[in-house]
């Protein structure tokens, strides 16, 4: 009897048109939402709606000084303006033919570590742990479990505090310029912050095996993992762009491989792989694609947080950024043991006609730009495509593949397993939303 009334709710359900919509996606940065169609027990449609207005940071730069892209496009997040200010100066260093010593190298690389410790930090602890929780924020967690929310929050502050002494404040830093950096630090002021980054090494282990501890949802998918490879180093500020299906170029190759796409539901553009289409950036793309560059220490602690060298479980992508806290605090470290003061803050930089490529691993996943300057050196053309943009494709199928299985559940379920399954992404919207052609109809 029990069967024959499963098998009329199973058939009800397959007549069944079903259609979820949440109008406003909470715990990510930027506003959208998403709309999921479910016919005849098939989903037809999984929508991410991303209706922030466009920003025109690409029109901005135009006419500009190839010199004030730095400080222009670290406008564009208050979360990872690093991420920004450090693919705008790869993109002019390259057109303009200039390479950095070492030292300036190291030390872009040691600010970049205070970013991925911030950004990931405010993902793992405030909007992304309530999930598994059961909570409905992070406040919410905290009357439970203060002393988690705690962690974070101080390891957070780790990151802030590094941006802030190199880059001369924590958001939207000043200090970096084309050719190196107007102002660098002196080894005791260093010394003083890797005490705080000791007490972060030591929490980011912490916070690694608590959540490797999380339940994760029984799910993978088979995503193309697209991210930057050093030959020796964890890939931060530069590298070959490679895939786990082969692709493996040059970063001035990318608009051979990759295409934008105007999307009518959503003001961002969606990037796909022109052969291939849906691919994923971030922390999943970087770990897949890098684990043989992590220290021997962060490998094991990847393992105690139940990792192997592939992760396809998305929802375990909150181990993943983890991991990545706890290795950016070990390189922290040790760039900060081997730091000597550059002779030269920056080179000078002469600006020559061309178009440069730069591409970095922000937090989200490699952020791609490129700039067409004169002789002058004003800006003509820019072209910034941020992680998110590249990652809704992604989203969208993974929803698809997501809800398929679980079209049973009653809706506030399955709603709320959607939008984690989002915030899986850690998407940052405003970000993706900062091109878009205008149209005006006039008579």
């Amino acid at each position: 009897m029990r069967e024959q009334r499963l098998s009329v709710r199973r058939a009800s359900a397959v007549k069944r048109t079903k259609t979820i919509k949440v109008n406003y996606l909470a715990r990510v940065e930027g506003e959208g939402a998403l709309d999921v169609r479910v016919r005849g027990g098939r989903v037809t449609e999984a929508r991410l709606r991303i209706f922030e207005p466009p920003r025109f940071f690409e029109a901005f730069l135009r006419g500009r000084r190839f010199t004030e892209a730095p400080d222009i496009t670290a406008r564009i997040c208050g979360i990872c303006p690093v991420a920004y200010q450090m693919s705008a100066v790869a993109a002019m260093e390259d057109v303009c033919g200039v390479q950095v010593e070492e030292p300036v190298r190291l030390l872009r690389r040691l600010l970049y570590c205070g970013e991925w410790m911030e950004s990931h930090a405010l993902h793992i602890y405030l909007l992304h742990a309530p999930d598994f929780l059961g909570y409905e924020s992070a406040i919410h967690l905290a009357r439970d479990h203060p002393e988690v929310v705690q962690r974070g929050l101080r390891l957070k502050k780790a990151g802030n505090d590094l941006m802030a002494l190199l880059g001369g404040r924590e958001v939207h830093p000043i200090t970096v310029r084309v050719g190196g950096f107007y102002h660098v630090p002196v080894r005791a002021d260093l010394a003083r912050v890797a005490e705080q980054l000791k007490w972060a090494r030591d929490a980011a282990l912490e916070t690694v095996r608590w959540a490797g501890t999380l339940p994760f949802p029984d799910y993978e998918h088979d995503y193309e993992f697209v991210a930057l490879r050093h030959p020796t180093e964890y890939p931060i500020i530069e590298g070959r762009l490679v895939s786990t299906r082969g692709l493996d170029i040059p970063v001035r190759d990318y608009d051979t491989h990759f295409v934008e796409e105007h999307i009518p539901h959503s003001n961002a553009l969606h990037s796909r792989l022109r052969v291939r289409g849906a691919y994923l950036v971030g922390p999943l793309a970087r770990y897949n694609l890098n684990f043989d560059r992590l220290p021997a220490a962060v490998q094991q602690a990847a393992r105690e947080g139940g990792l192997g060298p592939v992760c396809r479980n998305p929802f375990q992508s909150i181990v993943v950024r983890s991991v990545e806290v706890l290795y950016a605090c070990e390189e922290a470290l040790r760039l900060i043991d081997l730091y000597q003061p550059p002779q030269r803050p920056f080179v000078e930089v002469r600006p020559r006609a061309g178009t440069g490529y730069g591409c970095t691993e922000a937090p989200r996943g490699i952020l791609y730009h490129r700039y067409t300057i004169d002789g002058n050196g004003v800006i003509t053309e820019a072209k910034i495509v941020p992680p998110t943009a590249q990652n809704q494709k992604a989203m969208e199928e993974d929803l698809r593949a997501f809800v398929a299985p679980r079209i049973d559940l009653d809706h506030a379920t399955l709603a709320w397993q959607c939008e984690q399954a989002i915030r899986n992404y850690d998407p940052c919207i405003s970000c993706a939303t900062h091109f878009l052609t205008l149209r005006v109809d006039r008579e």
